[in-house]
């Protein structure tokens, strides 16, 4: 029972901050449902006072916030998300601060000490207080002894007690809410809301189990090994566990220090490059990126180098997703509009139906603009945002993973520009697209392509005999279906019995909870009870 009543009333409360703050207020009822409006209005009734006076930004920190730490994480997932939530309410979203008091330095040694097995003086020659807090994780500074006897500064992460039960908590609600919307607002199904609060949970998920963080690290620099410029943390795997992610300790200097940088004597023109570069040699060269580039997760070294930090968040596309990217990018550098267009067919974007050169029309409608206009007026990532925008006019199809993608470039793009405000974002990109495009649909590339199509043909043809053997045993069977029927066994017969018995009253049982708990609510919000 109280499997079915937690998420109803969790939901019921986060609906009652939400409408507190005034949060209801942003949403325009223009295109709602009559059913919807109702609702609307009725929230609005509890709403504070003070709320309507409020700037739109603060109401929605302000309730995210006392929601707490699962409610954050998702305003941040919904700030990469400008097709789900809008423009304004993405802005608004990408305020909010993962910011938390840490946990009490007893716990956080305790934690690091169930994790590795043993006390932590047997593990680390000094453990400091946390520097920094998050509301899944926190950091602190720690020292160990280094291969040649030298002591050494690590980091230290450490996943915060409880969190997961939390987060695994409020994601049922997250779905409650998702799968109600698929079944009653059509216009919300082609936003795919559950494959959305999908992505989330695997998102959080990733972010539980540094493990996975120590592998993006140790993926990212064999990826980067040979890159000029750029590089992350070594792991220190001896003290790394699910909970705890021990690494090298990175002295560098924020990105926002642009004092500090230039005292140094760094190129920050050549720092915005490698920024830019860096993020589109990992998307379409390896197709892993880190998808949290912002100012706090990269630093600077004080031979130029950057380091990226934090890789609870990253991304992936596969061959194709990033023969998408390359080919768009390439296309609007060549202003070959046509080619832009053909691309998003082939990948099945935009549906078959729909007419090419009337969409290649629109796509030189976003392109043509940006021409005859200097470096700094010429925005990669705000191109990227009316391109998604237009192929909801042709019935593309929601792809997270390009979502995501492009919210990265916009932060990427950001930071970039904050160190050279004139960066020409195209003709800093057109080396490594270009690069990609020779190697992969070039001649060279087609050949090893070829190589891979024959090498695919060889492994069929060596399965084949197996391939046989499976198809005669199927085709016995099913001719003997034909004859006797589908036959189970009394023992698969009585479990499957008492399995419907089960779902039934349990379906039963959680219809009435609902019921009771909706009524006791009303009743509640009517009589102040």
């Amino acid at each position: 029972m109280g499997f079915a009543v937690t998420p109803l009333f969790r939901l019921t409360r986060a609906g009652f901050v939400l409408a507190r703050e005034g949060v209801f207020s942003l949403v325009p009822p223009v295109d709602l449902p009559p059913a919807a409006r109702f609702g609307l209005r009725m929230a609005r009734l509890i709403e504070r006072g003070d709320a309507r006076y409020s700037l739109a930004a603060s109401r929605l920190t302000q309730a995210f916030n006392r929601l707490g730490p699962s409610y954050v994480k998702l305003g941040q997932f919904l700030a990469t998300r400008p097709d789900v939530v809008g423009k304004e309410a993405a802005a608004e979203l990408s305020l909010l601060q993962d910011k938390v008091p840490p946990v009490d330095d007893a716990s956080a040694r305790r934690a690091v000490e169930e994790a590795l097995g043993g006390p932590i003086e047997s593990r680390f020659l000094s453990f400091g207080p946390a520097l920094a807090a998050a509301s899944i994780a926190q950091v602190h500074k720690a020292t160990v002894l280094g291969p040649n006897g030298e002591e050494q500064s690590v980091a230290v992460k450490v996943l915060r007690p409880g969190v997961a039960v939390r987060f695994a908590r409020d994601l049922e609600s997250f779905y409650m809410v998702a799968r109600l919307a698929e079944r009653f607002l059509a216009p919300a199904r082609r936003l795919r809301p559950v494959a959305i609060v999908d992505t989330l949970a695997r998102s959080v998920t990733l972010e539980m189990d540094l493990r996975l963080e120590a592998a993006a690290l140790s993926e990212m620099a064999e990826n980067t090994e040979a890159d000029e410029g750029f590089r992350v943390p070594t792991v220190d795997w001896m003290r790394t566990a699910k909970t705890v992610l021990t690494m090298e300790w990175i002295d560098g200097i924020k990105l926002s220090e642009t004092a500090r940088i230039d005292d140094l004597g760094i190129d920050r023109v050549k720092l915005a490059a490698t920024i830019l570069q860096s993020f589109l040699r990992h998307a379409v060269r390896d197709g892993f990126f880190h998808a949290d580039m912002h100012q706090g997760n990269l630093l600077v070294e004080a031979d130029g180098t950057l380091v990226a930090l934090d890789f609870g968040i990253t991304g992936r596309l596969n061959e194709a997703e990033r023969r998408f990217l390359a080919e768009i990018l390439y296309g609007f550098i060549r202003r070959d509009y046509r080619r832009v267009a053909e691309v998003h067919f082939e990948a099945g974007y935009v549906p078959a139906g729909q007419d090419v050169d009337v969409f290649a029309q629109a796509l030189r409608a976003i392109g043509e603009p940006i021409r005859g206009h200097n470096a700094s007026e010429i925005s990669m990532a705000r191109l990227l945002t009316q391109l998604f925008e237009v192929t909801e006019m042709f019935a593309m199809t929601t792809q997270p993973r390009l979502i995501m993608l492009q919210k990265t470039m916009v932060v990427v793009e950001g930071v970039a520009r904050s160190l050279d405000p004139e960066l020409d974002m195209w003709r800093t990109s057109e080396p490594v697209v270009s690069d990609w495009i020779a190697r992969r649909l070039g001649p060279a590339g087609r050949l090893q392509a070829a190589g891979e199509g024959f090498g695919a043909l060889a492994r069929l043809v060596a399965d084949l005999p197996v391939l046989a053997d499976r198809t005669e045993r199927l085709s016995a069977s099913m001719a003997l279906m034909g004859e006797r029927g589908l036959l189970l066994d009394p023992i698969t017969v009585e479990h499957l019995a008492a399995a419907e018995a089960r779902r039934t009253r349990s379906g039963r049982v959680a219809m009435w909870i609902a019921a009771i708990a909706l009524a006791a609510i009303a009743f509640k919000v009517v009589f102040g009870m």
